[in-house]
């Protein structure tokens, strides 16, 4: 595009300066200045045509791509080397639980020993005499208010009841 745009440039100032070739007179000053600029133009598109080369011969120099198959190496397998972490933080044992004091564990009876019977006053919830005797080390401190005797087909069994010794502080022990 520059390359026709310089040689209508030039062509129309060679074609200016032949028509208008008038006998060249020491002191005009009009065809001086008409030749000067003339040759600037030239110069112009000189140096525009040698820059539009240049790209030309820099942009048609086109690298084709190489292909190269990927090296491939075959991996090093070393030994682990084991260490000692740089630090340990300390090592806390679990704590054991301290077994309740006995002004509370007196007041927690035995869960195994709690059972529910026909009376003739319907289902009570009572905790066996035999069973807290073997089982709860202070069934001789029980209040003897909540102690209760029925009679069953085997025989006349005696027990706590649940209800009375709860209102008394008495709790069943979980787990």
């Amino acid at each position: 595009m520059y390359r026709k745009f310089i040689a209508t440039v030039t062509a129309a100032s060679i074609a200016l300066t032949t028509l208008g070739a008038l006998p060249a007179v020491a002191g005009d000053r009009q065809t001086v200045n008409a030749v000067a600029a003339l040759l600037g133009l030239a110069v112009v598109g000189k140096i525009i045509h040698d820059r539009n080369d240049k790209k030309k011969q820099a942009s048609h120099h086109q690298h084709k791509p190489v292909h190269r198959e990927p090296a491939y190496k075959k991996p090093v397998h070393k030994k682990p080397v084991q260490r000692q972490p740089a630090y340990q933080p300390p090592r806390y044992d679990q704590p054991k639980p301290r077994p309740l004091p006995d002004r509370v564990s007196r007041k927690n009876l035995p869960q195994q020993c709690l059972r529910q019977v026909k009376t003739h006053r319907g289902h009570v919830r009572m905790f066996a005499s035999r069973c807290l005797q073997r089982n709860y080390r202070f069934a001789h401190r029980l209040p003897s208010q909540c102690n209760y005797t029925f009679n069953t087909g085997r025989g006349e069994r005696r027990g706590y009841e649940a209800r009375c010794l709860r209102q008394h502080g008495y709790s069943l022990a979980r787990g």
